[in-house]
């Protein structure tokens, strides 16, 4: 009976987890074009204080450059990361929630993150100063497909053990 509830639990936690990280997902997409770049500003300027020798002792206009110039990596990696992360619930949801085999979560996670992925990129078309670009397509694919594979070879790795 415990474990019965355990793994109904389960289910509906990664159900659950699943969409609210789409939600966020969403949520960053609408942000207007001016808030996204502050947020990634933010994130450089961050990345330099801990990662970059004397970056505080720079003027704040070293600063500002050095923000700006990492600004296409850093939003890339995010969206990288963010659809990496979504690709590792949507796969452990079609497990977990819905009882697929390996191969079919993976397939099925992919392909809902994939088109997930799409259809954010056509919502940022509606969103002022955003723009839906296919090259982030291609990365968030990217994404979904590293958490896909990240999980699959755990299943595996601890599935031998």
């Amino acid at each position: 009976m415990i474990r019965e509830v355990n793994m109904s639990s389960r289910r509906w936690i990664f159900l659950v987890l699943t969409l609210l990280w789409m939600l966020v997902i969403f949520l960053m997409s609408s942000q207007p074009a001016d808030d996204s770049t502050e947020t990634s500003l933010y994130v450089g300027e961050t990345i330099g204080k801990v990662f970059v020798p004397g970056y505080t002792g720079w003027s704040p206009e070293e600063q500002i450059e050095f923000a700006e110039h990492i600004d296409h990596p850093v939003r890339k990696a995010a969206h990288a990361t963010e659809y990496t992360v979504l690709g590792i619930l949507l796969f452990m949801t079609c497990r977990s929630s819905f009882g697929m085999n390996l191969k079919d979560s993976f397939r099925i996670a992919f392909l809902t993150g994939t088109i997930y992925a799409a259809t954010d990129e056509f919502h940022q078309l509606f969103v002022p100063g955003r723009a839906g670009m296919i090259s982030d397509v291609l990365i968030d694919s990217m994404g979904v497909l590293f958490g896909c594979l990240v999980i699959y070879a755990l299943y595996k790795v601890f599935r031998k053990n």
